[in-house]
């Protein structure tokens, strides 16, 4: 057996970073350029787009590609793809440019040249309508929905030339790992099947359950955290790496899971996202995404197992990473031990329902959390993390008292 495929027609990663001397010509072609500033989102994009993370495609997608994602999940021809991936500009800004112009992406966040672009398309999208396909609603309090309605005017699309990986390889060494590096791990290590779990959170014992799971049926698991924005009150990705750290070092046996982690900001698509999710899991080399409980989910706007649902919906042969459905885990004080709504025959009164959400609020609200809930060395860990903030805040709210009595 082998890794599956890449996906596409061509099943071949196809990396857009440029290295050595073409990319310090791009970039210093780049500066020539007329510059457009994009966001957080559309520069992980970028990234990942670079890295051959979003094989097959080759840049930000045009009108016929947005709306066929939008509505019939695939491109214009006929290649599967979940969500849009696209960037926008100002009406200002996109009248001065024409379809065959080269332009250059900028990120004021990194302060670089993300990457250059030769303009095939412009155009203006009906926003609640993407928002509606992709999110399920229009409601301005879905993250999403908000991300999407403040886009600029007008969508820019065309082949780019990455420049950057936007500092993600120097902040986080041994974590960030491409496609293709993680490909090699796979099999240098002799694994053919290999689950991916998607982390945003630090590990619960749900988690943790679930990556046991998997390494029952597979050769070893990918824990593969999102590194890019979060929304407020997420525990960052330096806590989470440390906290995992501590779990696979203790927890799990060695050398049946590799921490990596990747560029993109969460989305909340819910299932439109695990399907994203599992496409690009294929580039990195996972035959399985493991689907839970709400997986890529905000608030009430999808049931616990739509994103399980949505797998059954899509043509078989759209992706060969395939969904590996668990049903809702907990610990049961009865069964005294972790278990699933397909094991644990006893009533919701014996069970601890286990959540990010809801161990953060514990954390930030002081609350002891249970090792049935969480190992004890991970709350550690956060309860460090989460003191520091407490910390801060003083420190601020002593400095604007001094300020108030001067």
């Amino acid at each position: 057996m082998a890794l599956v495929n890449p996906h596409g027609k061509e099943k071949k990663l196809k990396p857009l970073l440029l290295t050595g001397k073409e990319l310090e010509e791009e970039k210093k072609k780049a500066a020539t350029l007329k510059k457009i500033n994009v966001t957080s989102r559309e520069s992980g994009d970028l990234i990942m787009l670079g890295i051959g993370g979003f094989t097959p495609l080759t840049g930000f997608m045009g009108h016929d590609d947005w709306k066929g994602v939008c509505s019939e999940f695939k491109m214009a021809d006929g290649t599967f793809w979940p969500i849009p991936i696209t960037v926008s500009s100002s009406k200002a800004d996109s009248d001065g440019i024409k379809v065959g112009d080269e332009i250059a992406l900028y990120s004021e966040e990194y302060g670089e040249f993300m990457a250059t672009m030769k303009v095939t398309d412009k155009y203006t999208i009906d926003k609640e309508f993407e928002c509606k396909n992709i999110y399920r609603t229009a409601d301005l309090e879905h993250p999403g929905v908000k991300m999407v309605m403040d886009q600029a005017e007008v969508n820019l699309a065309g082949t780019v030339k990455v420049l950057s990986q936007g500092g993600f390889p120097q902040q986080y060494p041994g974590l960030f790992l491409t496609p293709a590096e993680t490909r090699k791990m796979f099999e240098d290590m002799g694994w053919n099947r290999v689950a991916a779990l998607q982390l945003r959170n630090p590990m619960h014992r749900s988690h943790e359950y679930l990556a046991k799971i998997a390494i029952e049926i597979c050769d070893g698991v990918l824990i593969h955290q999102l590194l890019g924005k979060l929304k407020p009150g997420d525990i960052p990705a330096e806590v989470r790496v440390k906290a995992i750290n501590k779990l696979v070092e203790l927890y799990f046996v060695k050398n049946t899971c590799i921490q990596a982690g990747y560029p993109l900001d969460m989305r909340y698509a819910g299932p439109r996202e695990a399907l994203l999710h599992a496409l690009f899991r294929q580039n990195y080399g996972c035959s399985d995404m493991i689907i839970g409980r709400d997986h890529a989910g905000v608030g009430e706007y999808y049931g616990p197992f739509d994103a399980q649902k949505i797998f059954d919906e899509i043509p078989k042969d759209a992706l060969e990473t395939k969904p590996l459905k668990i049903d809702w885990t907990f610990y049961c004080k009865k069964c005294d031990g972790m278990a699933s709504m397909r094991t644990c025959p006893h009533g919701k009164d014996d069970r601890v329902l286990l959540s990010g959400t809801k161990l953060r609020k514990m954390l930030s609200e002081g609350e002891e959390v249970s090792s049935q809930f969480s190992r004890p060395e991970v709350v550690e860990i956060l309860k460090e993390y989460y003191q520091g903030l407490t910390e801060k805040v003083e420190i601020k709210l002593h400095k604007y008292a001094e300020g108030e009595k001067k």
